[in-house]
């Protein structure tokens, strides 16, 4: 068995209205699902991606009102880095988003990665990334949004990881998901080490920094993130790589359907919350792929309650390139 790399991440905001802004219009990723989230139906669960809602895209976030800006700390995921398809790409990023007033850095080398390092309103660390591997085959540009599909995000790059000690958290990418050490850095600045999985490269890559200057915090704000979630290809896969966290010890949940894939969450020992998803079926199981986003999606056990739902939700602006007075 192995994975196929980072499935989706799941942040936090305090303001959808915003962040829907944000993702689509500045950023020119597609809203594919527009839904709640399961376990607290008051909140949206938003989910931008490709234009097909492609694993691997998929930069998702839960609504919470009530959500304190987040705090920094280690155990959490600290950056999360979006692939672009060349280098010319990120200088046109650089310029798009110093227009938009969005808050960045200067395009820098990393080992052989161009990195532009930027946030989004409510503070995320975010990055785009071109390390010249090419781009994952799956990854279908979103021509009807903002972003010329040229320059269009393809799908993620990497998460970085904040934690005390990198080697109990390596003991589980290596020894338990399979990963394999690409790089490590020490000496002067914060130790730091890159595992890739699968097919390696853009979509298939964690970096772990040791960041014993931060306190363990395991509450997220508004402006950070819930967890990662990697590839499994289907429920048979899914259900062995259950079992094999649970004899590992590491207190994995059950499979939880969360009706656009299957889910499992275990918590490294560094403090991050990891989920292992499946890639299908995927968010046109409910919806025409040409209309993704465009109206509240309930899997079947809620729909008997989309009017209480409904009233509950505060109403969202459309999203870029989606029809609007629908």
């Amino acid at each position: 068995m192995e994975l196929g790399g980072i499935h989706h991440v799941t942040a936090v905001t305090a303001d959808a209205p915003g962040n829907l802004e944000f993702y689509t219009r500045a950023l020119g990723l597609r809203l594919v699902k527009k839904t709640v989230n399961q376990d607290d139906v008051s909140a949206y669960h938003l989910f931008y991606a490709d234009a097909a809602g492609s694993p691997g895209t998929e930069m998702t976030f839960f609504d919470w009102r009530w959500a304190p800006p987040h705090e920094p700390g280690a155990g959490q995921v600290s950056a999360t880095a979006f692939a672009v398809p060349d280098e010319e790409s990120l200088g046109w990023w650089g310029r798009r988003l110093e227009e938009l007033g969005v808050p960045r850095g200067e395009i820098r080398e990393e080992g052989r990665r161009a990195v532009l390092d930027f946030s989004d309103p409510e503070g995320q660390r975010l990055r785009l990334v071109y390390d010249g591997a090419g781009e994952p085959p799956e990854v279908r540009p979103w021509e009807k949004g903002p972003v010329p599909a040229g320059r269009s995000l393809r799908g993620f790059d990497s998460v970085e990881l904040a934690v005390w000690r990198l080697g109990p958290t390596e003991e589980v990418l290596v020894g338990r998901l399979g990963f394999r050490k690409v790089a490590e850095r020490s000496g002067e600045g914060p130790r730091s080490a890159v595992y890739e999985v699968g097919p390696g490269g853009p979509g298939a890559r964690v970096v772990v920094v040791e960041r014993r200057d931060l306190p363990l915090h395991r509450r997220v704000g508004a402006g950070g993130v819930h967890h990662v979630a990697f590839r499994v290809p289907d429920e048979e896969e899914h259900r062995a790589w259950r079992e094999r966290l649970a004899r590992a010890g590491l207190g994995v949940t059950p499979v939880i359907d969360r009706y656009y894939f299957k889910s499992v969450y275990f918590r490294e020992p560094g403090g991050v919350l990891f989920e292992l998803a499946t890639d299908g079926p995927g968010f046109a199981v409910d919806e025409d792929p040409e209309r993704l986003g465009e109206r509240l999606a309930l899997p079947p056990f809620l729909e008997p309650h989309r009017e209480q739902i409904e009233r509950g939700l505060r109403p969202l602006p459309t999203a870029a390139g989606a029809r609007s007075g629908e």
